[in-house]
């Protein structure tokens, strides 16, 4: 794949999440290529989260929760598009595979445990992040002085 090509591909997964529904294009012809490009997209962004939330916490439950929730939350378009589509076959495995990486993240499996073990621990991990309270959004001054300052 060229550039253009990455630029074209780009642009259309821009458009769908933007518009917040699935729209096969010339990039994605068919609802299955579009699906996994979004998918692929969202478990980028969640895998580095949960990197950065593994390196900077003490708690790897707390750590992958919230890099999760904040993952969600910065990308809400297209998660609720995911999440609409949660069902489509083409998904399924991707998301039993992000089940098994959050479990396993959030020291809640260990590597002899069997990959359905993993994934049904996982699933209920994120069945209860989904189900957390959101907290209340902090002004941006307030969140810019606590990056900042981490003991703030």
């Amino acid at each position: 794949m060229g550039w253009q090509d990455f630029y074209r591909r780009r642009d259309a997964l821009d458009a769908v999440v933007e518009q917040g529904e699935l729209r096969t294009s010339e990039a994605f012809p068919t609802e299955a290529e579009l699906l996994l490009a979004l998918h692929h997209r969202w478990s980028r962004r969640l895998a580095a989260r949960v990197e950065l939330g593994e390196l900077s916490s003490a708690d790897p439950v707390d750590a992958v929760g919230a890099a999760w929730r904040r993952a969600a939350e910065d990308n809400a378009s297209l998660r609720e598009l995911l999440d609409a589509h949660a069902d489509d076959p083409v998904l399924r495995p991707l998301a039993e595979a992000e089940h098994r990486m959050l479990a396993r993240a959030a020291g809640l499996t260990e590597a002899g445990d069997s990959a359905a073990e993993a994934e049904s621990i996982g699933a209920a991990f994120l069945a209860l992040q989904k189900s957390a309270p959101r907290r209340g959004r902090r002004n941006p001054v307030e969140r810019l002085l606590r990056r900042l300052v981490p003991s703030a």
